[in-house]
């Protein structure tokens, strides 16, 4: 971003959620250390307690990696072993709702902030108790999927055993942090309209998968319980305002889009834009 911009921040928008898992979930943690053995691909879990959790970085990439394919954007900026939309020019940036939540790289002079910022989301603590009381895990907090592949050549069999945690295990609360700005660059309005591209994208990974294996039946995922709240620029440090309707929160998803032009003037509202 470059120094010589003024920006503002408006306000912010909090989204939080649980994640229930409706089939076993595969976050592929690391393999270093597995046993001879042992299961061929492990989920991420929290060094200091073992219990296995949704990076936010998962979240959020794979949000936006739907996005940028159901808009059909150009894969142009290399990451990793892959390829991501990034806008590479000022003029086509400020209409770009993906780039425009999710970020450019630093560098791109013409870059403002990102506007998403997404939390890890750890389990429960219901589902923390009943994972742990469970006589049928077959490791702590996940159990073991065999998968076996054939050769197409040979015919030979080559088992592989897979990590997940159960379905109907919950995450949460999951936050996603949403800034609002103006100034240099920045359009409040823009960036309220934009809400409605987060949520298509929230809707796109509902009806896909998380995490990986998803071809195979792992990953489909629910959002529940959605709490919508707002912090103003004028008095941040007061509570944040409740915008769910009545400030009451929406049972899931589908509740909200139904609910999202009438959700997005309440935060216009709260906002005073």
């Amino acid at each position: 971003m470059a120094d010589q911009k003024s920006i503002k921040l408006e306000g912010r928008v909090f989204i939080t959620f649980d994640i229930v898992a409706l089939t076993g979930l595969h976050i592929g943690g690391t393999e270093t250390g597995i046993e001879i053995g042992g299961v061929d691909k492990t989920v991420i879990r929290n060094p200091l307690t073992n219990q296995p959790y949704i990076p936010g970085s998962s979240l959020r990439g794979k949000t936006r990696s739907l996005l940028e394919k159901y808009k059909g954007l150009k894969q142009n900026q290399r990451i990793g072993q892959g390829y991501i939309h990034s806008c590479d020019n000022a003029e086509v940036y400020p209409n770009c709702p993906v780039c425009q939540i999710f970020g450019v790289p630093g560098e791109r002079t013409f870059a403002t902030p990102a506007r998403l910022i997404v939390r890890d989301a750890t389990l429960t603590p219901q589902s923390i108790k009943a994972l742990e009381e469970s006589a049928h895990t077959d490791l702590p907090y996940s159990e073991v999927k065999t998968e076996v592949s054939i050769d197409r050549v040979t015919s030979a069999a080559n088992p592989r055993q897979m990590e997940r945690v159960p379905a109907g295990a919950v995450f949460g609360p999951t936050e996603l942090v949403y800034s609002v700005y103006s100034g240099d660059d920045c359009d409040p309005v823009r960036d309220l309209a934009n809400l409605k591209v987060l949520v298509e994208g929230l809707k796109l990974m509902e009806d896909d998968y998380l995490g990986g294996l998803g071809s195979r039946g792992s990953g489909k995922v629910k959002l529940s319980g959605i709490h919508v709240s707002v912090r103003t620029n004028g008095d941040y440090l007061a509570e944040p305002a409740k915008v769910g309707p009545g400030g009451n929160p929406y049972a899931d998803l589908q509740a909200l889009i139904v609910d999202l032009e009438a959700l997005t003037g309440r935060i216009r509202n709260a906002l005073k834009l």
